[in-house]
């Protein structure tokens, strides 16, 4: 009856949103389950991003195993985070202002690596998105760690003087 009201009232006009918020709470995971799911998802990820290492050196088809592989392991890894917070909290908090850049240049340089992989057959190029890759999955990592991202920086001022 509630939902009738809503349409009725015109307040339900963003679908997109409900289907996200429906999603969210239809996820009743228990903590253990979540934990589990998060173990489960994120060894996977680095399970294919270890393995598409190892296929790099395959010959002919081995940069494009690679480039798929090891972006498939960087989606997994990231979709693991899911289990943890719910779905439409972890798109909420990608998009944060802290978050916002590491997500972006990480999406920006996953879909450089394909290109690389599949138009542009560079390995120079599909190596240096996935470093690159790396750094923003690592990056955006740490930004949920209190202080991480003010220590790794004050970490490297002092390396570099």
């Amino acid at each position: 009856m509630d939902k009738l009201k809503k349409v009725l009232s015109g307040q339900d006009g963003n679908d997109d949103l409900n289907v996200l918020q429906a999603a969210n709470e239809a996820t009743t995971l228990g903590w253990g389950s979540r934990v589990k799911g998060f173990i489960v998802c994120f060894a996977i990820g680095v399970l294919f991003s270890v393995l598409g290492t190892c296929l790099l050196w395959v010959p002919r088809t081995g940069l494009i195993l690679f480039a798929v592989m090891y972006s498939l392991g960087n989606i997994a890894s990231l979709a693991s985070t899911m289990f943890l917070m719910g779905p439409l909290k972890q798109v909420k908090r990608m998009c944060d202002k802290t978050r916002a850049l590491a997500t972006a240049i990480m999406i920006t340089c996953l879909v450089l690596t394909l290109c690389a992989a599949f138009w542009w057959k560079n390995k120079g190029l599909a190596l240096l998105f996935c470093i690159l890759q790396f750094l923003a999955f690592t990056w955006y990592g740490l930004s949920y760690i209190p202080f991480a991202r003010d220590a790794v920086i004050k970490l490297f001022s002092v390396c570099l003087k």
